[in-house]
């Protein structure tokens, strides 16, 4: 675990040196401050990864202090600790930029031990990306389509870091428009495979027979309009990666050739009987739930378990909206530039409408929305007018909830019938299967599914 500055900032001398001697004995380095002014000055003269906070001091109190520790070094997080706990407090220091709060005194100190080590985390995976970032700005990879700001990003490009040197098969999962090429395009730019190609197929495109060929190659006359031999995507990408695309839409026979092609790495071209080999990393993404499509027999469990070496899920922009103010002020420059158009901004009610929507086409939709807003906008802000949505967007995702509430009941009656089959059959999973008229794959994934025995 990284080891943190902290600056503790109260005008308790007791309570600072409780906190003093215990986060020492953690091993973090740690200053005192009585009062704001000399905290100010603290930071000023001195790095430090983390202040503490008490809200209520006298002269500057803690929010005065926050805002002017944030001027002067915004990467410092800041716990504001405060006497009075109330949610007003809470959310005004949050809105100040306090990472969070502590309710005073402190003296079971557990809780303040999670939270310091949720932080020193936080800011060891912030370095460790911008290490990264300035690996991809050497290979020529925008980082910033990539990561956003938001902690879950972050955790996703720091496992790509660490998966890209090896040659294991990944599997990216993710909803449309989450943006999965462009993490496999990063996983590839990051691995010593970089000077060699990447090759995009995109599974749901083309045609099964279309699609053997696209991926193995032909020989000449292997079937009708097969003029002449064609060298196929593996070969292509050989000594590079290969990336496919919505590979749930592979059909049984292309999944047979496939897996024999990841335990053997070689393959026939359609209409030879010569082995060929070849080199390549292995990348494939999904917006289907490919554990449901085994379970239900549409999809190999042996060639699925090959293709998930490593698995990373990109979640949609609705669960990282952290990540929306800097994407939504990278697209809007990017279009305003390629536009030849001078733009500072959103107003206010367009930002707002912006940051609240959710986006089910993800950062896909996003991009498309600011393209344009950007393009049909008459003056240097971006006005609700040039907006495909309006204040309904709130109805919209009162309905939205409204359906996932009722999503997550339909799911626990699901959960509940099932534990009844289970006891009633004595946990015999053949009988189970046969009362909930399901197979027993599917019963077995829908136990692991919501976390029951199997």
């Amino acid at each position: 675990m990284r080891k943190l500055s902290i600056l503790i900032v109260d005008d308790e001398k007791s309570q600072r040196m409780l906190l003093r001697d215990f986060l020492r004995s953690e091993g973090h380095s740690v200053t005192e401050a009585e009062d704001g002014e000399k905290a100010i000055k603290t930071v000023l003269n001195d790095h430090f990864d983390l202040v503490l906070l008490d809200y209520k001091m006298p002269g500057m109190n803690g929010l005065d202090v926050l805002n002017e520790v944030k001027r002067m070094n915004p990467e410092i997080d800041v716990v504001i600790i405060t006497a009075y706990g109330t949610v007003e407090t809470a959310v005004e220091a949050l809105k100040a930029g306090a990472i969070d709060y502590l309710t005073k005194p402190i003296v079971e100190l557990d809780e303040l031990v999670i939270l310091v080590n949720r932080i020193a985390e936080r800011r060891q995976l912030i370095q460790e990306n911008k290490l990264l970032k300035e690996d991809l700005n050497k290979h020529g990879v925008t980082a910033d389509k990539i990561i956003g700001q938001s902690q879950l990003m972050a955790e996703i490009i720091n496992l790509a870091g660490r998966v890209a040197a090896s040659r294991a098969s990944v599997l990216i999962q993710g909803e449309s428009g989450t943006g999965k090429e462009l993490l496999a395009r990063l996983i590839h730019q990051l691995s010593p495979r970089a000077d060699k190609p990447i090759v995009i197929v995109n599974c749901v495109a083309l045609h099964e027979n279309l699609l053997e060929s696209e991926l193995f190659g032909h020989e000449k006359g292997a079937f009708t309009g097969a003029t002449s031999r064609r060298i196929g995507r593996f070969e292509e990408a050989d000594g590079g990666t290969i990336f496919l695309d919505e590979i749930g839409e592979l059909s049984p026979t292309t999944q047979v050739k496939l897996l024999r092609f990841l335990q053997e790495r070689e393959f026939q071209r359609l209409g030879s009987n010569v082995n060929l080999q070849v080199d390549v990393r292995f990348i494939s993404a999904t917006n289907r739930d490919l554990e449901q499509q085994v379970a239900e027999g549409t999809f190999r469990d042996d060639l699925f378990y090959r293709l998930k070496v490593v698995t990373i899920s990109l979640p949609p922009l609705r669960e990282r909206k952290e990540d929306l103010p800097v994407l939504i002020d990278y697209f809007m420059e990017k279009y305003a530039r390629e536009n030849g158009k001078n733009m500072k901004g959103c107003s206010a009610e367009a930002r707002d409408l912006l940051l609240k929507y959710d986006y089910p086409g993800n950062v896909r939709e996003l991009e498309n929305i600011l393209e344009r807003a950007v393009v049909i906008s008459r003056g240097q802000y971006i006005t609700t007018d040039d907006l495909p949505f309006k204040s309904d967007v709130l109805s919209r995702d009162f309905e939205k909830k409204s359906f996932s509430a009722l999503r997550e009941s339909l799911d626990e009656l699901e959960k509940k019938l099932i534990i009844e089959a289970m006891e009633k059959t004595q946990d015999n999973q053949t009988k189970a299967a046969g009362i909930l008229g399901i197979s027993e794959r599917m019963l077995r994934y829908k136990l692991k599914k919501y976390g029951l025995k199997s």
